[in-house]
């Protein structure tokens, strides 16, 4: 199937849209984003089952003017006072875009909350799910104004994969200021633009190399990685220029298809494997590693050697080998300051010497993803 068949074939197409494509020094770039709009409302056109969600970037970006401010700020609050004031001047610049197509628009702002929790997982995917069935346009983007560095998803590309895999998507679109990706750093002699990715995973890392705009938060690499959260959902990703994306859905040969797996991973592996940050580090004896790695057990504390990091029962964790090598990841089940004197001790020496309640695991193997979750995930 061609890039043209498959971007106007039916399902619904989630399109992320970066800051660079959007932004200008005075605010939103109206022009580009009317032109990208009406590409997309003439897929829709197409069909009732052609369906459409939007991932923006440019909120901070699109308040930076309003409030005098020259450049991105750099403190958390100076930040989230631009994401506050820009969130609906960018909504606004979308819904009357639509509109010149009678099309609504409903914005949803999300965080790694909405992701973890069960029920705001349920709340988001029901949301969305009704405001597609509605023949809405979903406006999505990272609920920046009240985001702290915990729960957020660091860039826009990891949550339009995520937003892929809610609403299962067709496919995913992932619009940028670089027209694919290559198989060196494009700048290069020599360089080949790759047009088809069989597994994002083993991408080599200087592929993804570029930074991202003045005004964005992404580049080439981060693309590379949502590709990746995207396939282990079961969703392929197109990745190219905006300005390359009316040439694609003319049926041009241009920008970069990363393929879909065809086993998908639940939304919480998705999040541990992809998103997450570990908070501590759990170094594992021999067979601890033997059984987290190879047979799927839970991780007990009779195979803990030592604990390093400051966190709470919930946190993410990294599980290392003796030579301190990442072996895997999960939620944790007890505090740091609690594991040293439970480390290399029997479930049932604990329960008799602390009580019940210390003859739980210390991850439980539900809540735990191996460090190549990908590779694991495609074994099972």
């Amino acid at each position: 199937m061609t890039s043209h068949e498959r971007l106007l074939a039916p399902g619904t197409l989630v399109v992320k849209v970066g800051s660079s494509s959007l932004a200008t020094a005075t605010g939103v770039d109206g022009v580009r984003l009317d032109g990208l709009v009406d590409l997309l409302a003439a897929r829709r056109a197409a069909g009732p089952d052609r369906h459409l969600v939007v991932v923006t970037s440019g909120a901070i970006a699109a308040g930076l003017p309003a409030l005098g401010m020259a450049r991105r700020p750099g403190d958390l609050a100076g930040l989230q006072a631009a994401a506050s004031v820009g969130q609906g001047r960018l909504l606004a610049r979308w819904s009357s875009s639509f509109e010149r197509h009678g099309m609504v628009t409903g914005q949803v702002l999300l965080d790694l909350d909405d992701l973890v929790r069960r029920h705001h997982y349920l709340n988001a995917r029901a949301t969305l799910a009704r405001l597609l069935q509605l023949a809405a346009v979903p406006v999505v983007n990272e609920n920046d104004t009240v985001a702290t560095d915990e729960i957020r998803f660091g860039d826009n590309d990891r949550l339009a994969a995520f937003v892929a895999h809610l609403v299962q998507a067709s496919a995913l679109v992932l619009l940028t200021d670089v027209d694919a990706l290559y198989d060196r750093p494009p700048t290069r002699p020599g360089a080949r633009r790759l047009a088809v990715v069989d597994d994002p995973g083993e991408v080599g890392a200087d592929l993804g190399t570029g930074a991202g705009s003045a005004v964005g938060t992404g580049g080439m690499r981060t693309k590379v990685d949502a590709a990746a959260i995207a396939a282990d959902a079961g969703v392929p990703t197109y990745v190219t220029a905006t300005d390359r994306f009316a040439d694609a859905v003319a049926g041009a040969d241009v920008g970069t298809w990363f393929r879909a797996r065809e086993r998908v991973m639940p939304a919480r592996t998705l999040w541990l494997a992809h998103v997450a940050v570990p908070r501590g580090r759990l170094v594992l004896d021999d067979g601890a590693v033997r059984a987290v790695v190879d047979r799927g057990a839970s991780l007990l504390p009779a195979g803990v050697r030592s604990v390093t990091g400051a966190f709470d029962v919930g946190a993410v964790v990294e599980l290392c080998d003796e030579a301190g090598a990442g072996v895997a990841r999960g939620i944790v089940q007890y505090a740091a300051a609690e594991l040293p004197r439970l480390m290399g001790r029997s479930t049932h020496d604990l329960r008799a010497d602390l009580g019940p309640g210390y003859g739980r695991e210390v991850v439980h193997r539900d809540d735990l993803v191996v460090a190549d979750a990908a590779a694991a995930h495609r074994g099972r």
